[in-house]
């Protein structure tokens, strides 16, 4: 595949808030670092012109119709804006630390949009988010028309869908922010809105797959790239499972967390009982959003959901160094006993240096190019939320 570069530059720098974008390629294996990353996304588009509504389109339903991807490459979005403190999301191309993260195999087209200095933090972030979205559909309409080399459909889940009598009514109660944060007005999460008033709602899995849901602006917190809601290990191995004949996926439940225990208690008490009363769940996976808050909420939702004879299994992560400060057992309720642990900050590679840095500012540039160790979860793709990682957990 050839990228038409001038053509993409001039697509993107359409919008006025930019002043310029650097392109760059990187291929698996090359002796490369880039950052700050500031998310990654895998280059997908429909021909109806519905991609990422309310974002880049009108407001319409994600999910249905056809999607064309492009499997195997990604457009990785630095963050162009003044050096903002220790780096925390790298993309790590060869050595050690890149076995663990998926990225390392992808052909990535690295976009670093230049965002005019004198707008507001916020409005830069807004600009270089929209940048990264409208560049990996640019790239995926290369693929109209084309041969498919892979065909792929998700058929209709719900939870009156016939012939699955018997089996396990399965759901997914998914966080995708935490209210920790304050987020700013033009943050678009959940269908180009900022969850500002939000209670947790139902989706349909196909709306998490299809750019219904996108990160914040804090996402290199907690390893939420875009590429992964797209590729979500926990909806596509439900869905897999569900053809499989071996579970009813029935489906989803999307939520946040709270930013008091107020807002706790109300979103748990929601989420929990969509899950019971309009999904009539037998069961259900949960998976939470950056850092230690959501443990609470999603380990309070679960204690309901098992309350209701829901059994629940939940995945966790740790984000201290040194397993005091801040760690994966944030709660210790008896009746939630299947957890699985992703993997935190415990980890930790010394990096050599590299014969090429691709970086948003000088500052960066400079932090890339040394030997250095890097945290687990400071690298792209090994530390995620939804279980994407490539790390496990031993008993020695």
């Amino acid at each position: 595949m050839f990228v038409d570069v001038d053509g993409l530059r001039q697509v993107l720098l359409a919008d006025t808030r930019l002043e310029g974008v650097d392109i760059d390629a990187v291929r698996p294996g090359e002796n490369c670092r880039a950052g700050p990353v500031f998310d990654v996304i895998e280059p997908r588009a429909k021909e109806s012109g519905l991609d990422f509504p309310g974002i880049l389109s009108a407001h319409g339903t994600a999910g249905i119709g056809t999607t064309h991807v492009l499997e195997g490459a990604a457009v990785t979005v630095l963050d162009g804006g003044p050096h903002q403190g220790p780096l925390r999301s790298i993309l790590e191309m060869s050595g050690p630390a890149a076995e663990y993260s998926a990225y390392s195999e992808l052909q990535h087209l690295v976009v670093t949009p230049r965002v005019r200095p004198e707008l507001a933090r916020h409005i830069a972030l807004n600009a270089t988010h929209r940048a990264g979205l409208q560049a990996s559909v640019y790239l995926a309409q290369a693929g109209f028309g084309q041969a498919l080399a892979l065909e792929e459909t998700y058929e209709s889940v719900g939870p009156a869908e016939p012939g699955r009598e018997g089996l396990p009514r399965t759901a997914y109660v998914g966080q995708f922010y935490s209210r920790q944060y304050s987020p700013e007005a033009d943050e678009q999460i959940l269908y180009g809105s900022n969850t500002e008033g939000m209670a947790p709602m139902l989706l349909h899995p196909d709306e998490w797959l299809d750019g219904a849901v996108v990160p914040s602006y804090s996402a290199a917190l907690g390893g939420a790239e875009t590429y992964f809601y797209q590729n979500s290990p926990v909806i596509t191995d439900l869905y897999r499972r569900h053809h499989a004949g071996e579970l009813n996926f029935v489906g989803t439940v999307a939520t946040i967390a709270g930013a008091d225990n107020a807002d706790r208690d109300m979103n748990c008490q929601i989420a929990s009982n969509l899950t019971r009363w309009a999904l009539k769940a037998d069961a259900a996976v949960l998976t939470k959003y950056g850092g230690g808050v959501p443990h609470a909420d999603m380990a309070e939702t679960a204690r309901l959901l098992e309350g209701m004879g829901i059994r629940t299994a939940v995945m966790v992560s740790d984000l201290s160094r040194d397993r005091r400060v801040e760690s994966a057992l944030l709660f210790n309720f008896p009746e939630i006993d299947a957890i699985v642990y992703l993997g935190g900050n415990d980890t930790s590679w010394t990096v050599p240096p590299v014969e090429r840095v691709i970086a948003g500012n000088p500052q960066a540039a400079e932090a890339l190019a040394v030997s250095q160790e890097f945290a687990a979860a400071a690298i792209a793709g090994v530390s995620n939320q939804q279980g994407a990682g490539r790390l496990m957990s031993a008993i020695y």
